[in-house]
């Protein structure tokens, strides 16, 4: 993650103490005193966040937030206001400003904001990085999407799965997606040219088999399902494998194929040659930082696809996405984007008249609420998915009334 702070401030004795405790964090900090000095180092390339304060001479705070947006509109920036700006401030929220501080502000609430920055900054920057695998023409960026750690050791996986040759088994939740991961699977492989078979397992009886792998050789055959197989048709199948079938078996399930085997309902043989290469597919609530990434380009897709102009996604409404369980995972988020697209969705929104700190705190607790649903209840594990300290992550849930014994199975 960046650690570069771009500080600007025309008063020397401010600008050298906030300096002081950005670097003390250890973040390096590039110290301007007016806007003219700090252009030359605002570019699309800059990886870093700037914070400014609003009242300079000459090109104020509001100039500088002017000219980074039309630079890239993605770059952070934290706005630093005297006693009685805080209206100003505020609008220069609406224009597109990160978050304000007032001064003078305490090391610990400036550099908490600087981190939230630095974090967005990267995961603006790694979005970029996958467009660009995109635009090179890999099939696991251009098909695979999500800024978590989970999604990009998915990427890696597939990958190298892919340029294997044996057979694989692609587990994963309901509407995860696993038929798409094993067309990545294929694109991805030395049989991109050739056929991608998707066939349903349940009631695949052996002449279906059989045209199947015929019709796929070369290529790659996708079973969905495949712990239902008929039994005749998976000891046919594990037959076919070992002499060679022709085709390379790509197969999905959303069962545990271990118990499905150990409770006599699937086929040993068969068992044994798929779990030689295992991938598996996260499910949403493994990665809450996935789902704005996945429901902006569902809303797009949705919307270039009904001929509307897409509807602004705020973070409020982000918020409230990721605080959601999503059994249904991606299928029920595109599902959502459809609706949200149509002006029929569900999800939660904020109370337009609520005032900034009201809705940062909605947000808040929508975050302390999902963290605690996918931590089963445990508030241990909880505070470590937010990256809390125990007893503030206690502190918080006190204020919103919140017990964490209410979200254990």
């Amino acid at each position: 993650m960046s650690r570069t702070v771009l500080l600007v401030d025309d008063d020397a004795a401010v600008r050298e103490a906030l300096a002081q405790t950005i670097e003390l964090a250890g973040m390096e900090c590039i110290a301007a005193g007016s806007f003219v000095v700090a252009s030359d180092h605002i570019t699309p390339g800059f990886d870093g966040i700037i914070v400014s304060d609003i009242r300079m001479p000459g090109r104020d705070g509001f100039h500088l937030l002017s000219y980074v947006r039309g630079i890239d509109p993605d770059l952070p920036v934290v706005l630093l206001t005297g006693e009685g700006d805080i209206p100003m401030a505020v609008k220069a929220m609406g224009e597109g400003a990160f978050e304000f501080l007032e001064k003078p502000c305490a090391a610990k609430e400036l550099l908490a904001v600087v981190e939230r920055a630095l974090k967005t900054r990267t995961l603006v920057l790694e979005n970029r990085e996958l467009r660009q695998l995109v635009e090179s023409g890999d099939p696991a960026a251009r098909m695979i999407f999500g800024v978590s750690d989970l999604a990009t050791d998915l990427r890696t996986h597939v990958r190298r799965v892919a340029q294997a040759q044996g057979e694989v088994l692609i587990s994963g939740a309901q509407g995860s997606g696993i038929s798409k991961i094993a067309e990545v699977i294929h694109l991805s492989s030395t049989r991109s040219k050739r056929p991608f078979l998707k066939r349903a397992g349940s009631g695949m009886e052996l002449t279906a088999l059989s045209e199947a792998l015929a019709e796929g050789k070369g290529g790659s055959l996708f079973i969905d399902e495949i712990t239902m197989l008929p039994a005749q048709t998976q000891l046919a199948l594990a037959e076919r494998l070992e002499e060679g079938s022709g085709a390379r078996l790509l197969a999905g399930s959303t069962r545990d194929l271990g118990r499905e085997m150990e409770a006599g309902r699937f086929n040993t043989d068969l068992y044994y040659r798929l779990t030689v290469m295992p991938v598996r597919v996260p499910a949403l609530a493994e990665r809450p930082e996935d789902i704005p990434v996945l429901f902006r380009r569902y809303v797009a897709q949705a919307a270039e696809q009904s001929g509307q102009t897409p509807p602004d996604i705020t973070p409020q409404i982000e918020a409230g996405l990721m605080a959601r369980d999503w059994p249904g995972n991606a299928r029920a988020l595109m599902t959502e984007a459809m609706r949200f697209v149509m002006g029929m969705s569900d999800a939660p929104r904020m109370d337009a008249g609520l005032g900034l700190a009201e809705q940062l705190a909605q947000v808040e607790q929508s975050l302390v609420e999902s963290a605690l649903r996918r931590a089963g209840g445990q508030a241990t594990e909880a505070a470590k998915m937010l990256k809390l300290p125990r007893k503030t992550f206690y502190d918080k849930c006190a204020r919103y009334g919140i017990k964490p014994e209410d979200y254990r199975a």
